[in-house]
């Protein structure tokens, strides 16, 4: 997720149960033209394992080279992004856009298998629109180019993330009996008990979260233990949400530096803290805040005044219509959604 999955973001979802992670989605145009914003992107803790470094790109030379960067690095895997629905990727050739052209997209699939001993992943969508949903032949042609999986997004291009994201087309991929690969869906997964049933009701080998777990990493091990147990975890505690805060707010500023870091911290505040009433008056003082110390200091009296309260399970990336403990209206899961969220 562009501007969101970084090392910061990564180790809290790593330490809340998350298996298999990715990079920011990373230009190969830049990495060829040694951009030192694509470049940083590469970079990745050995505790991150397994870990995925994620390109996308419209043209086949620039895409082989950059799986000959990525190698240097020592990732699990590359994965190929064809699935971005955004106007500034799309515009270009790449994401999504490439879904109009069958042909190219094997074609550029092709060229980063040949470029790099790692193994190769896709993630994609159904199709450009209703009238071209095209992910059963798609499937086929990438498993025929050497890709290692697949994870798709349940919905077409045209679409972006509105509307429920239809996992049937998913299914008849993962039951089509020329397909060998592991099939991974995704759109939509935000509770255990949805995880539960999809993954039931479709077959695939596995999920994809994004989106759900933007200020709730929780629920990578809250899904993994109903999948196991059939039971639920407790909702995290305030102290523990705040707890999760300082920890992404401290890897932030080591990652970024004291004053990136916690700006950029700021537009992760409104997710963690979903769902407690009045929190507006703490969450502006939060973003206002320029140390580290004078941000622990709000969380301390974020402790204190929620001290036992338990918010009912609000869905990350998923708000309801009207949300009576919230007056946000722009969160930071939607923006991911602009950004190539999963």
């Amino acid at each position: 997720m562009e501007d969101v999955s970084d090392p910061p973001f990564r180790h809290v979802c790593k330490q809340h149960g998350a298996d298999l992670m990715y990079s920011e989605f990373i230009s190969s145009e830049g990495l060829i033209r040694d951009a030192i914003k694509s470049r940083r992107k590469l970079d990745f803790y050995e505790y991150e394992r397994p870990f995925g470094i994620q390109v996308f790109g419209g043209d086949e030379e620039a895409m082989a080279m950059s799986a000959k960067i990525i190698g240097t690095t020592n990732p699990d895997l590359v994965d190929i992004n064809f699935g971005c629905p955004v106007k500034k990727v799309v515009c270009k050739g790449a994401g999504a856009a490439v879904l109009k052209d069958v042909a190219l997209m094997t074609r550029l699939t092709s060229a980063v298998v040949k470029g790099t001993n790692l193994p190769v992943t896709v993630k994609t969508r159904l199709g450009w629109d209703d009238s071209s949903r095209n992910i059963e032949e798609v499937a086929e042609r990438l498993q025929d180019a050497g890709i290692s999986a697949l994870t798709i997004h349940g919905r077409t291009r045209a679409q972006l993330y509105k509307g429920e994201a239809d996992w049937t087309l998913i299914a008849k991929v993962k039951n089509n009996p020329r397909i060998r690969i592991p099939i991974f869906g995704n759109g939509d997964i935000d509770s255990p008990d949805k995880a539960l049933e999809y993954r039931n009701r479709y077959g695939v080998d596995g999920i994809m979260i994004g989106r759900a777990a933007i200020g709730y990493p929780w629920i990578f091990n809250e899904i993994k233990h109903f999948l196991e147990t059939g039971g639920y975890l407790p909702p995290p505690s305030i102290e523990q949400r705040a707890g999760a805060i300082r920890q992404h707010l401290h890897r932030s500023v080591e990652w970024k530096g004291a004053v990136v870091g916690i700006l950029e911290m700021r537009r992760h505040y409104t997710n963690y803290l979903k769902g407690f009433p009045y929190i507006k008056e703490f969450r502006n003082q939060l973003v206002q805040k320029d140390t580290v110390a004078e941000i622990e200091e709000v969380l301390l009296q974020v402790e204190e005044r929620y001290a036992g309260f338990l918010p009912e399970r609000v869905r990350a990336g998923f708000p309801p219509s009207s949300d009576p403990v919230s007056d946000e209206t722009a969160t930071l899961s939607e923006q991911a959604a602009e950004n190539c969220a999963w």
